[in-house]
């Protein structure tokens, strides 16, 4: 059985049709938010297409970061 990683944790989350916030991928990984934000980051690096979306909601105004698949979400 191969051993789940932190970056693997991010990236499921990342992947899910929701997306995650920047507090919600903390707490999963146990990492403070500048290394949460390098590993999404290196993920960009390696060619991942993150997506940010802003919050339309006035009471939570976080971000939600999310794994783009689909080539015409990115123009």
């Amino acid at each position: 059985m191969p051993k789940i990683t932190k970056i693997q944790i991010v990236r499921d989350l990342l992947s899910s049709e929701t997306g995650a916030t920047l507090e919600a991928l903390c707490a999963a990984t146990g990492w403070q938010s500048h290394s949460v934000r390098a590993a999404l980051s290196g993920l960009r690096k390696d060619g991942t297409v993150i997506l940010r979306e802003a919050s339309e909601d006035a009471e939570r105004p976080d971000a939600r970061y999310r794994i783009c698949t689909t080539p015409e979400a990115t123009s």
